[in-house]
């Protein structure tokens, strides 16, 4: 009689209606279709999640979906030697760092930190390209939630869903504005958030054989937990680029530019002191925009109307014949721009002290 009952249309209507009621069923479909072509990319279409861990699974990067390379990072080579040996070998090839001790393992907690614009974020995705392990770019709003207790369901899913795909590598970028010091004005959700992230990072139930890491960036480690320092053994300093660094930088973003036979490395290098490695792309950008703008200004020298940029667009490419860059191109974007802009200073700024 029951089974009668559902099959009439007007409780089929009914169950229809309170579905359309759900303010999270188009996000819980989402993240589940998204999920399940996450885990076909990672040859496991067959693993079982559970409702929360489908949510956390749609923030997986798989590695086809990131460009950047640990070639493509100039400046950087003594962490980037030093990450593949104490996070990437040790997660990817646990055979060869199995102890009686423990003590061979890869840490569990790895921060990166200094000033904005240096190669946190760069270091992450190159880690993320290269690492082979499953990459998890955890957002602060996908654990959030307006129901009291689901945030913490979505933290627990973020460690069940790194175990049943680990190797795996948890990514937190601003990790401050997460897991900053604890404080007693503090929502009693946010609280409760940051000790299940804990309990469940390094807790009492937590093994030895894991292999997660949590990998964090921040331009304000003092405002990070002592207790969420105190998981992240390995911290790299990613300063602002020392001369040398911000040669194998400029070298690095000049090579597929054509330079002037008299280009100057030596000059620019040294005229460039106290410039992010951000800052440096953004100056070469510029720089190299000048000879293309000398040339459109050629080929239209005084149009103003609306048939000009379809000229351009009609331009053979094979005349097009822009002159080589010169290092007065660097100073020429300085100079037009000096009252909004200085990317070029004799002087080094300080730097924010972040020990």
């Amino acid at each position: 009689m029951f089974k009668s009952w559902l099959q009439r249309p007007e409780t089929k209507k009914y169950a229809a209606d309170v579905g359309s009621l759900d303010p999270t069923k188009a996000k819980r479909q989402e993240a589940k279709a998204k999920s399940n072509r996450v885990l076909g990319k990672l040859g496991a279409k067959d693993l079982k999640l559970t409702e929360y861990e489908q949510i956390i699974a749609a923030e997986v990067i798989h590695s086809d979906e990131i460009s950047v390379n640990f070639k493509q990072i100039g400046g950087l080579d003594h962490i980037i030697q030093d990450l593949r040996e104490s996070v990437i070998y040790p997660l990817c090839y646990p055979e060869l760092f199995t102890s009686a001790s423990g003590l061979l393992g890869a840490p569990r907690g790895v921060l990166l930190y200094g000033p904005p614009g240096c190669g946190k974020t760069m270091l992450a995705k190159a880690l993320a390209k290269e690492s082979g392990a499953t990459f998890i770019n955890i957002h602060v709003s996908t654990l959030t939630d307006k129901y009291y207790g689901e945030s913490n369901k979505l933290v627990s899913a973020v460690f069940s869903l790194a175990r049943k795909l680990q190797p795996s590598i948890v990514f937190i970028d601003e990790i401050d504005s997460f897991l900053r010091e604890r404080r007693s004005t503090d929502h009693e959700t946010t609280g409760m958030m940051k000790a299940e992230f804990m309990s469940l990072w390094d807790g009492l139930t937590t093994g030895e054989d894991g292999r997660i890491v949590i990998l964090g960036a921040t331009n304000r480690p003092n405002d990070i937990d002592s207790a969420i320092l105190r998981r992240m053994p390995k911290r790299f300093s990613v300063r602002l680029p020392s001369e040398s660094q911000r040669r194998s930088i400029l070298e690095l973003l000049l090579k597929n530019i054509e330079l002037a036979t008299d280009f100057n490395m030596t000059e620019l290098v040294q005229r460039t002191a106290g410039l992010s490695g951000s800052d440096l792309k953004e100056l070469c950008r510029n720089a190299a925009m000048i000879p293309i703008r000398e040339f459109v200004r050629s080929v239209r020298p005084a149009s103003t109307s609306e048939d000009a940029s379809q000229d351009l667009v009609n331009l053979d490419t094979s005349k097009i014949n822009t002159r080589p860059l010169t290092v007065a191109d660097f100073y020429s974007f300085e100079a037009t721009n000096e009252k909004s802009y200085s990317y070029i200073s004799d002087e080094t700024p300080q730097q924010e002290n972040l020990d």
